[in-house]
């Protein structure tokens, strides 16, 4: 997929690039919205160009520009100082941006730094901390909406747990491989275990079979994010690279789950403080389907929360749910039976599917209309 498509309407501006081509091509920024975008090297420019109605979410400006452009009717947001992420951003995150500083340690990370700023304020009860992750998850539910439009879009539901080095973790990323291949836009939790499997597997789609081979045995050193989340994502960022032209695909993780790092081979990441909206975006952005691996509480709450817009049809027609291991589904947590249940005679019936192997959850998923 793209790195960026630029598919959202033509009033937003989220780049320098795009501010300039604006200015160049239109002469005017009149009602546009501009986020997150550092102008103070664009005095000139906004001191020359009609703003009417111009939003400028958290863009650095000169002051004497910021004046003008509040004379001209624009409303400025000015950037919110000493915050470790960017409210108003325009575009997802990067593994790069959210793993910046890793050489010195997670805890030095924007990610790290980020969920410290969590833990500090979520339950202070202060207004003005709350409408921050609110304007942030808003802004990362919009990039993600610009980037997926008009994609065909699998979700790849697993537990964190998942070890690298382990069968299980192979087979997972083998899905993933074969999800890209086959041109669906893989889409995963965006952490550990289960779900950097399937975004590894799609990173590996553009490279020979023997790339993931590799990659998989360089990773199996650090099998887990504990007790070191620094050597488990450095292990990530040395196979990224290795191989530098992976594939991409999406990672939606939450800072809600703090303990739990996002995976570095998710090329656009949506990560949000809210795990609400977090779980019922991806979901709802997975409209090819949603292929469950064996997991513990989160996925089994995943696979009713995808099972109740399918069962009401409150999203359209059904989409399909493959799950994945028959004896984790019906025995261990017998899922399965009350999935079966609820489906009966109705039109999401036809689009259920249990598997054995993993290997058998692509075929299952075309099948099913996928």
């Amino acid at each position: 997929m793209p790195a960026h498509a630029a598919h959202h309407n033509d009033r937003e501006i989220e780049t320098l690039q795009e501010f300039d081509a604006t200015v160049s091509a239109r002469g005017t920024l009149a009602g546009f919205r501009i986020q997150a975008v550092d102008l103070t090297d664009r005095t000139r420019e906004l001191l020359g160009t009609d703003t009417a109605g111009a939003i400028f979410l958290g863009c650095p400006m000169r002051e004497n520009a910021a004046a003008k452009i509040r004379a001209d009717g624009a409303m400025v947001f000015p950037p919110v100082p000493e915050l470790p992420f960017e409210p108003y951003r325009g575009l997802l995150y990067s593994p790069d941006e959210l793993f910046a500083g890793l050489d010195k340690g997670y805890e030095q990370t924007p990610d790290a730094l980020s969920y410290a700023w969590f833990q500090r304020t979520k339950a202070d009860g202060d207004i003005f901390a709350s409408m921050l992750r609110s304007v942030h998850d808003d802004a990362v539910s919009d990039a993600l909406d610009e980037l997926l439009r008009g994609t065909r879009v699998v979700g790849v539901m697993g537990g964190h747990a998942m070890a690298r080095g382990t069968e299980a973790y192979t087979g997972a990323a083998r899905l993933g491989r074969e999800l890209a291949r086959e041109g669906f836009t893989v889409a995963t939790g965006g952490g550990p275990g289960a779900m950097e499997a399937a975004n590894l597997g799609a990173y590996a789609a553009p490279y020979d079979d023997t790339m993931l081979t590799e990659a998989l045995e360089l990773l199996a050193k650090e099998p887990t994010f504990t007790p070191s989340i620094t050597g488990w994502a450095a292990a990530a960022f040395e196979v990224r690279a290795r191989w530098p032209k992976g594939g991409g695909s999406i990672g939606i993780p939450t800072w809600f789950y703090g303990h739990e790092p996002p995976n570095a081979f998710a090329a656009h990441i949506a990560k949000y403080f809210a795990n609400a909206t977090r779980e019922d975006g991806l979901l709802a952005r997975s409209n090819a389907g949603v292929v469950f691996l064996p997991g513990a509480a989160g996925t089994v709450q995943e696979i009713f929360d995808n099972a109740t817009p399918n069962y009401y049809e409150s999203r359209g027609e059904p989409t399909p749910m493959v799950l994945v291991n028959r004896a984790h589904w019906t025995e261990k947590l017998p899922t399965w039976p009350l999935l079966q249940s609820l489906a009966r005679e109705r039109s999401m019936e036809s689009r259920i599917a249990l598997v054995d192997r993993i290997e058998e959850a692509p075929e299952a998923l075309k099948r099913l209309g996928g």
